[in-house]
């Protein structure tokens, strides 16, 4: 059972704090507001993270409550100081305002996209029911009547009192409130619906009294009281009088009194807003960045002890963080983000998995670094359509290759019934044989086509016409619709054997016979299926005969109690479950007349409960469930998505270390097993360790060191078991989680994982997020190196310069640096790949090293600290070395050396080619020789067009970046990556 929200009590304490008081019962005066007992919330929904006067200071919080930006923050404030300013504050401000800028317009485009959509919802126009006719209305409350079409949403959580359909019923989609695709049948007031005219309904006195407002979106208690009779009339409400608010009327047009409103609907109850997923990747660049931090410190720190801490030396430790706090770039933020957003673009626009959405944008790269893949089973792995296999009698059982004997037993039942004359004895030994079987087999069919929630609609040329269709039953026309996939295919086989549905409302249904004899019956009880009681049954009374039978089909763990006592019932439920059936047990008992009278009573009293309603009924029925007659077995099979065999095959034999995959079900044991080596989860003979039922965790240890003795081994584990061994709190093993599900069910379950998809029945493909997750990391490297050279050379030149605090680039030389200078070849790096995205594929391996973090592990971090140092140290000490007279020599000579070793590194990082890369590189050179011209403040524009300056920077360019060319060759002769293999 799935439970959305955990946590009600915060929302009771919220609802007080709101001025909605404490949730209680309410009675509700149909089409009488002005009688309510309390204040009721407005029927609006708000969406929205922010309002008008929180959005600035809100989204201003959320930036800088984290390190990175509160540092630049700081950064920036200080300049206002004049002891510690070291240039314009335009260099310190123009970056922070750009990224800050940046995020304060995406969150607004957000917010205005979520107004949008919370407009929408709200001014949608519904006919109300009014003592002056129908009038459309956006604005309605609590105890309004309101009209509500085929496929028009429902606007609040209601009671539904008529309906236009001659069934006397109608159905409704659910998918936007609990992910199950299959429709849900709901009935109207009785009361109600006998009123002649929707009208009618203002004319009576008549009141709801329903529970306090809560999250269960699959119970519900409450009475309806009509006042004005003689005497008064009260009925039950149930979930089956409800229509709650999301919900999609499928059949007919229907009249609704209004329940709950706002915040107080069931749906709002259950959405929670998702914690922020922070990616694996932010979080190792955040880590990077407070060691940057503490690198800085213990310069600033040196170089203040170089001076003997003289004079004011706290001030110039400070003076110094900020001369050298370009060890931080602010740049890497904005890459990075940019970065992702063009991920998630190449993710939507891959021609492999069409129409995905990426709902968050901050976490792409994660897919390429998933240990732990949790995959739903019904309706993701596989196409939740249910095929019928089996039918089991205990002493035979029948599959797709013999139903002609099950229809031959029909046929003959019925042949025979209309044969035989009333007077007829003493048939053979070999008649009786037959019968007897025949008998069998008409019980069980006869038992799988009444005990469902299936109504059979007749539809011609797309247009329901039931005044004719049904009138002669034509089976061109007529679709099943029900609840559960289970319930259509089992309906399916009955007509497939002869025994059809053909018509049902709330009280009858009607069967055809192979003779086309029309069988009718009344349905005195239905009694739905719950996830608590795991089954379901009817009580119907045979019009030809009078006979009144209860037939109840339901899981053998609950069915093996209710049955009379038989010795084949475990065992063949374990051999069809065995074989991946879904297994159901259906069983009868006949009821006297007396009999069923005493359990009416009993029943309708307990349905009358408020208090402790479902416990009452339960109690009631259960008496009833008493060595039944147990007539069959059934089992169908739920059919798998067509590319979930070669994807989970892929995973299984080539990652090396593998990704794990979890498949979760509400299966038996043996059918969840059987399900999984269908779909090549596991291998047809590979071991499989099932995890005993533990109470404690040294139990749970043992088990587990028993499954760890066994090599390429799958494991079974129960919830129970599984719960028991994570222990609380869960223990943590610093693995990506991602998960993977296809309805409401799954909300908690993609929230909680790191990364979390949302399939409409195709399993989607990781490649993107292999190749998003290496382009990150080389990025993040190249813009670290950049300001890492920066830094040093500010540590060089300062500690030259008799240990000043003064920067060796001011003004717009820094802005140019991390912008048009640097930014389009490293943000060009989104383009590259070390192989494409078909071998990635192919060869899961290659996530290996993404899974160790090797990419962006202190190791590789350490070693680009000491590239920056070096070619920080060489171009700084060459300048020195090479400039002739002029201070401005030294800042033309290095920092003209500076922008080539950048956009040469980047080069260096490429693996594959783009025409993009080029011009991206070529743009930026041609962007700063370009800026020379309004750079005389700072730069000798003459001295740059000698051939003195050409060379000087030549020769520092050269000595910085040759012998790193030179060290890639070798590591690629001598030790080449895994995946140069496969481009060689």
């Amino acid at each position: 059972v799935f439970t959305l929200n955990p946590l009600q009590p915060l929302l009771c304490a919220w609802l007080r704090c709101c001025g909605g008081g404490e949730p209680r019962p309410r009675t509700v005066w149909l089409g009488h507001p002005e009688k309510r007992d309390q204040r009721y919330p407005r029927n609006v929904i708000n969406n929205q993270k922010y309002n008008f006067f929180t959005f600035l200071p809100g989204v201003l919080f959320n930036q800088f409550k984290y390190f990175f930006n509160l540092y630049f923050l700081l950064l920036a404030c200080s300049q206002f100081v004049p002891e510690m300013r070291l240039g314009a504050l335009y260099t310190y401000w123009v970056p922070l305002g750009f990224v800050l800028a940046v995020t304060v317009i995406r969150e607004a485009v957000e917010e205005i996209r979520c107004y949008v959509r919370d407009r929408e919802v709200n001014c949608q126009v519904y006919s109300r029911l009014t003592a002056r006719g129908q009038p459309p209305s956006s604005a309605w409350a609590t105890s309004f009547f309101l009209f509500i079409t085929q496929n028009q949403r429902v606007p609040a959580d209601m009671i539904f009192l008529r309906t236009s359909e001659k069934n006397g019923s109608c159905f409704l989609r659910t998918d936007q409130l609990d992910g199950e695709t299959d429709w849900k049948l709901r009935l109207p007031v009785a009361c109600t619906q006998r009123l002649p005219t929707a009208a009618d309904l203002l004319q009576i006195r008549s009141y709801v009294y329903a529970e306090e407002p809560n999250i269960d979106i699959h119970n519900f208690v409450g009475t309806f009281t009509r006042e004005d009779s003689d005497p008064s009339i009260s009925e039950s409400l149930s979930i089956e009088n409800t229509l709650w608010a999301g919900t999609v009327i499928a059949s007919g047009t229907v009249v609704g009194v209004v329940l709950y409103t706002g915040r107080e609907l069931r749906s709002v109850m259950n959405t929670s807003n998702p914690r922020s997923k922070i990616g694996l990747f932010d979080l190792e660049v955040n880590c990077l960045t407070k060691i940057l931090f503490g690198a800085l410190v213990v310069v600033s720190l040196v170089m203040v002890a170089l001076q003997h801490f003289a004079g004011r030396w706290y001030l110039q430790i400070i003076r110094f963080l900020l001369l050298f706090s370009n060890i931080i770039p602010i740049s890497l933020r904005v890459n990075l983000d940019m970065g992702k957003i063009v991920y998630s673009w190449v993710i939507r626009r891959d021609s492999k998995i069409p129409g995905t959405v990426v709902r968050s944008s901050t976490i792409p790269e994660q897919l390429g670094r998933i240990s732990y893949l949790l995959t739903d089973k019904t309706g993701t792995l596989t196409q939740n359509e249910m095929v019928f296999k089996r039918l089991h009698l205990g002493t035979v059982a029948y599959g797709l290759d013999s139903m002609d004997e099950v229809q031959s037993h029909i046929f003959s039942i019925y042949t025979q019934q209309s044969q035989d004359p009333p007077a007829q004895k003493g048939p053979t030994l070999t008649t009786k044989v037959r019968r007897t079987m025949s008998s069998r087999v008409h019980e069980a069919v006869k038992a799988i086509a009444l005990c469902h929630n299936v109504t059979p609609v007749y539809e011609s040329n797309g247009v329901t016409d039931q005044a004719e269709a049904e009138k002669q039953y034509e089976d061109s026309c007529r679709v099943y619709q029900a609840s559960s996939p289970d319930e259509v295919a089992l309906v399916q086989w009955t007509e497939s054997v002869g025994l059809t549905l053909v018509g049902r409302d709330q009280s009858s249904m009607q069967l055809r016979t192979p003779g086309d004899q029309i069988l009718n019956f009344t349905i005195l009880q239905i009694f739905p299926f719950t996830y608590e009681s795991k089954r379901m049954g009817v009580i119907v009374r045979d019009e030809s005969t009078g006979e009144i039978t209860f037939y109840m089909k339901g899981a053998d763990v609950v069915m093996a109690g209710i049955v009379q006592y038989n010795d084949w019932l475990e065992e063949e439920c374990g051999n069809m479950a065995r074989e991946g059936l879904r297994v159901l047990v259906v069983a009868k008992k006949s009821l006297a007349e007396e009999q069923y009278q005493d359990f009416e009573a009993r029943y309708v009293q307990a349905k009358l409960s408020v208090h402790d309603r479902s416990l009452k009924v339960a109690t009631v029925i259960e008496s009833l469930e008493m060595e039944m007659e147990l007539l069959c077995l059934t089992g169908v099979e739920d059919q798998l998505q067509a590319d979930v065999r070669p994807t989970l095959e892929t995973l299984r034999n080539h990652s090396r270390p593998r990704s794990r995959v979890w498949m979760l079900t509400g299966d038996k044991l043996e059918t969840a097993t059987c399900t999984a080596k269908n779909a090549h989860l596991v291998t047809r003979n590979q071991d499989i360790h099932v995890f005993r039922l533990v109470t404690n965790r040294s139990e749970a240890h043992l088990e587990l060191n028993a499954f760890r003795r066994k090599h390429d081994c799958a494991l079974v584990i129960s919830g129970d078991s599984l719960e028991v061994g994570a222990g609380t709190p869960p223990e943590r093993t610093g693995k990506l989680t991602c998960a993977v599900g296809d309805g409401g069910n799954d909300v908690s379950m993609i929230q909680e994982s790191d990364c979390g998809v949302g399939v409409e029945g195709k399993v989607s493909e990781g490649a993107g997020g292999l190749l998003a997750a290496q382009r990150s990391v080389r990025g993040c490297q190249v813009v670290v190196l950049g300001w890492e050279v920066l830094s040093n050379h500010r540590a060089v030149f300062s500690s030259v310069f008799y240990f000043a605090s003064v920067p060796l680039y001011q003004g717009f030389l820094i802005i140019g640096y991390s912008t048009i200078y640097t930014m389009f070849p490293v943000f060009s790096l989104v383009l590259d790949k070390d192989v494409k995205s078909e071998v990635a594929m192919l060869y899961p391996e290659l996530y290996k090293d993404l899974l160790k973090g090797r990419p962006l592990s202190y190791k590789t971090f350490l070693i680009w600290v000491l590239i920056s140092i070096y070619q920080g140290s060489t171009i700084m000490y060459g300048a020195l070395l090479l400039f002739e007279s002029e201070f401005v020599h030294i800042v033309a000579i290095s920092f003209t050396s500076l922008i080539l070793t950048e956009l040469l590194m980047v080069a260096l990082t490429i693996q594959t080619w783009h025409w993009l890369m080029t011009v991206a590189e070529l743009l930026s050179l041609a962007c700063y020789i370009a800026s020379l011209v309004f750079l005389h403040e700072f730069i000798d524009v003459y001295f740059i067009a000698t051939l003195s300056f050409l060379w000087k920077v030549s020769v520092i360019t050269l000595v910085s970046c040759l012998p790193l060319y030179v060290l890639k060759y070798l590591r690629r002769r001598f030790s080449p990556p895994s995946y140069s293999k496969l481009t060689s």
